[in-house]
């Protein structure tokens, strides 16, 4: 069962992590962490989506499909750049571009016609988790998390780092006021400091 809870979120929520495997994202020259179908399979392993086992199968069998795992990739990454792109907007209040979201609704569609209705605790639940006859099923969970955060009030506590040079990193804001500018105080937040401080100093 894929509840967000299971999984090992930096952010706690599996889409904002996804959405930052690429550094410097709102920069010039943002930094790809997916380069191919191994790191996605990777850090699908990292953040708990599939198990060590699940990971040898996959990854066996697209070394059987290059040409299909070379899509998922690249699937994956279109769905990254979506979701970024409707948080990212939807941090800084602006409206939600019609070609972000025709994207997420073409995979969410694929992911819904995957999934089923499951017996969960007293209720049921909405099944999305990964096959392993499936090379795209570990990006399953994570178009359901987004539909999760984008359709609740969780959306508006989604932030993004302020950092001059285009950091990008998104977080959900857990601050009492929704106060938090920086994606770490000690990485971005601390530049900023230092920045302010030499300012002044002239």
């Amino acid at each position: 069962m894929d509840t967000e809870s299971e999984y090992c979120t930096k952010t706690g929520w599996l889409c904002l992590d996804f959405a930052n495997t690429v550094d410097w994202h709102a920069s010039c020259s943002p930094v790809e962490s997916l380069n191919n179908y191994t790191d996605l399979i990777e850090w699908s392993v990292n953040t708990g989506i599939i198990s060590g086992d699940a990971k040898d199968v996959l990854l066996r069998k697209s070394e059987e499909k290059p040409a299909e795992a070379q899509a998922v990739l690249e699937k994956a990454r279109e769905i990254r750049e979506n979701i970024y792109q409707i948080l990212s907007d939807a941090a800084h209040g602006h409206p939600i571009k019609t070609t972000d979201l025709k994207g997420f609704n073409k995979a969410l569609a694929s992911v819904l016609s995957h999934s089923r209705l499951a017996p969960y605790e007293r209720g049921l639940m909405l099944d999305c988790g990964p096959r392993l006859d499936k090379l795209d099923s570990v990006i399953w969970p994570v178009v359901k998390s987004a539909l999760n955060l984008m359709t609740s009030e969780a959306i508006t506590r989604v932030g993004q780092c302020c950092d001059e040079k285009g950091c990008g990193w998104l977080f959900w804001d857990s601050s009492r006021n929704r106060s938090r500018r920086w994606c770490d105080m000690s990485d971005c937040g601390n530049r900023a400091k230092v920045r302010r401080f030499y300012a002044k100093s002239k």
